[in-house]
Order: C-alpha cells, then structure tokens, then sequence
C-alpha cells in the first residue's frame, strides 16, 4: 500500500523536525483549508446535508485545533532529566534521561457525523503530526468528494512534506491498511461493532499495536428534585436542544435521563420536542439504524412512548423497570427519561451502566449534599462530568477529556479532543549515560530546542 510505504518513508524526518518547523508546516495547513472554506463548506453541505451554518463552525473549530496542536509540538516531549549521583540510595545513580517520541505512522478512520473535525484533517490528525506521527486516512463513504478534495489541499500546502498525509477509501482498504507492518497505531470514532471489528485486527497483527476507539454512549443526566422543580422551564429548552442538536447525531447526544417521578419536567421536554421540525440524517444507514434502535427500545415491558413521530422522540419508564437495554446508544435525536421517586435507588443503576464520555447533574445550590454523594459514581463511569450545562458542546482545550471506559472507548487513558491527544501517539524511551552531544535534542544540556526540561 503505497501511503503507507510513503509514510513509513518520511517517518523519521518528521519525528526528527524541531517544534518551529513542526508547527509551521501544520499552521499551514491550517491556513490554506480557511482560504478554500467556501469550496470545502459547499461539497460537505451536498454530501452531509449539515448546513453552511454548522459546516462553517466545524470547519473552524478544525483550523483551530490545528494551530492549537501545533504550538503544543514542543510540549509534547515531557522531559525527565536525573543527573548522575553517585549518593543516590539504595546505590549510585546513573545519568537518565527519558523523553517521548513518535510512535511511527498513524491510520485514522474518519468519522461519519463530523466531516472536517474527525475527517482527514480534523483532530487525530492534527494530534498525530504534533506528536511527530505521519498519518494515512480511511476516508468515511458519507463524504468522498469531500475527503478527497480536504486531501488535495492538504498534500499541497504541506509541500515537501506531502507524504505526512494519505488517503485510503473503501472497507477493506482500511483493513488492509490496518493490517500493514509499517502502522504503529490507529485512531477511530463510530459505532461499537465497527470499532471492535477493528481493535480485534489491530490486538490480532503478528505487532499489535494501540487502538484507540471511540466507539458508544448515552451520556446520563441526573435531575435532582430541587432543580427539577425550580428551573423546569430551563432544563426542558436546554435538554430539548442539547438532544436535537444536529438532529441527534452526535457522541455527547444526552440519551438517558433520569428525572424526579413528580412535576413538570418531562411534560416541557415533551412540549418542545413536538415544536422540533424534523431533521435530516447523515445517510441513509443511519436513518435504518436509528429506526432499529428506536423500535427495540419502544418494546422494552413498561417502556411509554411520550413523543413520536417522524421528529425528536421521547420514551419514559420507571426506575423499578430499568433494565440493562434501556442504555443502549440510538443514534439519533431519542431520549429516554428514567423516572425515580428516590435518588439514593439511582446510584446503583449509574454504577452499573457500562462506560460513557460524559455524565451531567443539575441541581441546586441546596442539593449539593446529595450531588456530591454521586460524583464518585459518576467519575468511575465517565471520562468527563458536568455540573450544569449540556454534554454536547466539547471544548477543543488543555482540560479537555474526550474519552471514557468501555464501550465509550477502547483506551479511556486517552483523549481524542484537547492537547492531550498528542499523548496517543508519543512512547517513552529513556537513554543513560550517553554524552550529551549524542542525544536527541530535547535531551541536551544546552537543549538547542529550548523544550521543557524537568530535572531530579
């Protein structure tokens, strides 16, 4: 597979780029997709059916990511330095200095419902050249002309390094890419049977190596009494829109909420959903399989349906029904509310839950108590845990934790959205003794790369 052989190719030249060169070729990048945002919004917009609107602000949350990523090369190396001491306890010190450095290419499978911020250039992409990583793209079928063309521009404004990106199409070219020797790791987001299909071929190579999915989750809402009561009308239009957002299809979509048995909570929501014009779908695969998930969570015993139709819709069962199905993922803008008349017989239904990227509380100021007895409960489920707010915003931040345990993804160490992302792609190696004029720059005495250096 050519990319692959070109990327492998140009492996070493990359990792070896001081951080100004690294974050001057990506800011290019960066550059030349705003200066073709007119071309690129009106290809995704025919492909996606997303909007100029929404596409406009991917597309520049994407740029943005990129040139975040790119001042953070220099960071990325986490510099330990323990200088030789031959007092050292139990016995002599040696002189150690360890550091991180790229792990080799990156295959990325771009995503469906984000067609430029985890497509070819989006943020596993930015994160693997800031960490020094050449990346080759299985190009997602929902936008082909589109990843194509995002390609192009790319290959073109990366000049002599051209090889730091290439493109791959179709199903079991991604498998064979997967499969290649010369790959050193892998990045996916979608739905759970895909990315398990492919961690099982990435754990079965004669070199496994890290995959990191992300894959499903429901993203739990917890309304306590106080707030439910107190701030109805609010949480209704904030939780309306947050499941709406983008007609549903979304990894932060809040699918599950669990709501007091009494007051007007879950008529509001009901109300608003039925004011939601009906959206489109991503492709027609997606629109089956909502419909799948929708039907076989609507047959769930004591399951009610609260709003249907061909728009939003809303199911409710109580608490005393809940059973494991009632958490599975339908992508799509459906919600199911949990209704409990005692929020300590909540906490171990949310231990249970398998593992998500983002659970969220409201309550009031009052009902900090019994918040705080659910934050430990919440913190073992979800890679990131709001109070207030709605999970569908993801900031593109230093803080932020775009991951969870299983299924949310497959390596909830990671984060595949902030500067943190860079860490994928990065392994530690620690030389000892060596002159320093031999080592690699970062780990210099004089450290002509002017990086962090931490010393013990």
């Amino acid at each position: 597979m050519k990319e692959i052989v070109q990327a492998a190719e140009i492996a070493g030249a990359w990792a070896a780029t001081d951080p100004k060169t690294r974050a001057a070729v990506i800011t290019g990048v960066a550059d030349a997709l705003d200066a073709a945002g007119p071309e690129l919004i009106a290809i995704a917009d025919a492909e996606t059916r997303l909007g100029t609107k929404r596409l406009t602000g991917e597309l520049a949350r994407t740029t943005f990511q990129l040139r975040l990523l790119a001042a953070e090369s220099g960071s990325s190396y986490d510099v330990r330095i323990d200088r030789a001491d031959p007092s050292w306890p139990p016995g002599p010190r040696p002189d150690l200095r360890r550091y991180r450095t790229a792990v080799g290419p990156v295959l990325v499978f771009a995503a469906s419902n984000f067609p430029f911020a985890f497509s070819v250039a989006g943020g596993d992409t930015a994160a693997a050249w800031a960490a020094g990583c050449p990346v080759v793209v299985k190009a997602h079928p929902g936008h082909p002309e589109l990843s194509r063309r995002t390609a192009s521009i790319v290959v073109e404004a990366l000049g002599r390094w051209g090889a730091l990106l290439g493109l791959v199409e179709g199903e079991a070219a991604g498998v064979e890419a997967l499969r290649h020797p010369a790959v050193a790791a892998a990045a996916f987001t979608g739905s759970v049977a895909g990315g398990l299909a492919l961690a099982r071929i990435a754990a079965d190579r004669p070199v496994p190596i890290p995959f990191h999915g992300e894959l499903g989750s429901v993203n739990p809402v917890i309304v306590l009494p106080g707030a439910a009561e107190a701030r109805a009308e609010e949480l209704a239009t904030g939780y309306a829109g947050s499941l709406t957002l983008g007609n549903g299809q979304f990894c932060t979509n809040p699918g599950l909420v669990f709501a007091p048995s009494s007051g007007p909570f879950v008529d509001l929501v009901a109300e608003r959903l039925r004011a939601v014009t009906a959206g489109s779908f991503l492709n027609d695969r997606i629109a089956s399989g909502f419909e799948t998930v929708a039907e076989r969570l609507s047959a769930i015993p004591r399951m009610r349906e609260i709003v249907g139709g061909a728009g939003a819709r809303l199911l409710e069962i109580d608490l005393a029904d809940f059973v494991p199905d009632v958490a599975e993922e339908c992508f799509g803008p459906l919600g199911v509310v949990v209704r409990y008349s005692r929020l300590s017989d909540v906490v171990p239904i949310l231990a249970a839950l398998p593992g998500q990227l983002t659970t969220t509380v409201h309550a009031l100021d009052s009902e900090a108590g019994d918040a705080e007895a659910l934050r430990p409960v919440l913190a073992d489920r979800s890679g990131r845990i709001l109070w207030g707010g709605w999970p569908t915003g993801v900031a593109v931040t230093a803080a932020m934790q775009h991951g969870g345990p299983y299924p949310a993804t497959t390596s909830p160490a990671s984060t595949s959205v902030g500067t943190a992302a860079v860490d994928r792609f990065l392994r530690p190696v620690s030389y000892q003794d060596w002159p320093s004029h031999l080592l690699p720059e970062p780990l210099r005495d004089d450290n002509p790369w002017g990086v962090p250096q931490r010393f013990s």
